[in-house]
């Protein structure tokens, strides 16, 4: 059994070194949890955080989409959906597991946004109650809100 706990905002927010577009390591930063690759709720969430891209790089912000499918996977769902951000591979469930956001029964993480400052303490988080929901995306406009306050 794999035993998580999600980070409280002002405690440092858990290190991750995971696989993205051609193969490359990628570590913390600003970042968001999404199921699964391909999913209905996941192929909307990801284009409404795409188009305020441009508000989060005028932050300073870096974002990466973080889910367990495989980084072929994800580099297949960031082209299908034209996205400028990094998906990233948590394929072996440590990251997930490491933000307390792994659903250990189904095999993927939840729906999830950490907002993580330039000192590596987390500001802000918001994590859906249930995945399958529109209505519970996490809110790219909160991110951007933590983020100018952080």
């Amino acid at each position: 059994m794999v035993t998580q706990t999600v980070p409280e905002p002002g405690q440092m927010a858990p290190d991750f070194k995971l696989k993205g577009p051609g193969g490359a390591f990628y570590t913390l930063s600003e970042h968001v949890f999404f199921p699964l690759a391909f999913s209905s709720v996941c192929s909307h969430q990801l284009p409404e955080l795409e188009k305020v891209m441009p508000q989060f790089e005028k932050a300073g912000a870096v974002v990466y989409g973080i889910s367990v499918d495989s980084h072929h996977a994800n580099n297949a769902f960031a082209r299908s959906l034209k996205l400028s951000f990094p998906l990233l591979s948590d394929w072996k469930h440590e990251a997930s597991a490491a933000y307390g956001v792994l659903l250990p029964d189904a095999g993927y993480s939840g729906r999830a946004t950490f907002v993580i400052g330039r000192d590596g303490r987390l500001l802000w988080r918001e994590i859906a109650e249930d995945i399958d929901q529109r209505e519970q995306i996490p809110s790219p406009e909160r991110a951007l809100a933590a983020i100018t306050r952080g």
